[in-house]
């Protein structure tokens, strides 16, 4: 692997790939007429679609996100509208996290921007591999986050 040339560079690939997507997510929501749901509520959303009334640091595991994060990032949600935080019955110090019905009626146009953005971005690339590559997106996330921990 060489640096010299950024296209050689897995870290400037990557973070290309990722402001492109990023990008192409905005620009397909606003589209929808979703521009309330940013492409970092995504995490959240597809789980709390998934899994309405996590705890907070289930939804933070869940959606792959530091609890830390995670309280800006809800922050954004609730005042879009989108979510809202409630203490648990059982244990008040303890926050659950609900879709709004806005954030629930959003699920099926935002799923459709998503799936139109990734089929546009893997077009031509084979399903086999589509599904390596998210293997290894998976194990080099797996090592930045052990790498993190150090």
């Amino acid at each position: 692997m060489t640096l010299a040339n950024p296209a050689e560079c897995p870290y400037y690939l990557i973070s290309r790939v990722t402001l492109q997507a990023t990008s192409a997510m905005k620009k397909g929501l606003a589209a929808a007429g979703v521009e309330t749901v940013k492409p970092a509520y995504l995490g959240v959303l597809l789980s709390l679609w998934r899994e309405d009334g996590l705890k907070v640091i289930e939804l933070s595991r869940k959606a792959g996100l530091e609890p830390s994060t995670m309280t800006g990032l809800l922050d954004r949600m609730e005042r879009d509208k989108l979510a809202y935080r409630q203490a648990d019955r059982k244990d008040r110090r303890v926050q659950r996290i609900y879709l709004t019905s806005a954030g629930k009626d959003v699920e099926k146009p935002v799923l459709e921007v998503v799936e139109q953005v990734l089929a546009k971005m893997f077009a031509g690339v084979s399903e086999t591999d589509v599904e390596n590559a998210m293997n290894l997106m998976r194990q080099v996330l797996a090592n930045a986050q052990e790498e993190g921990k150090q």
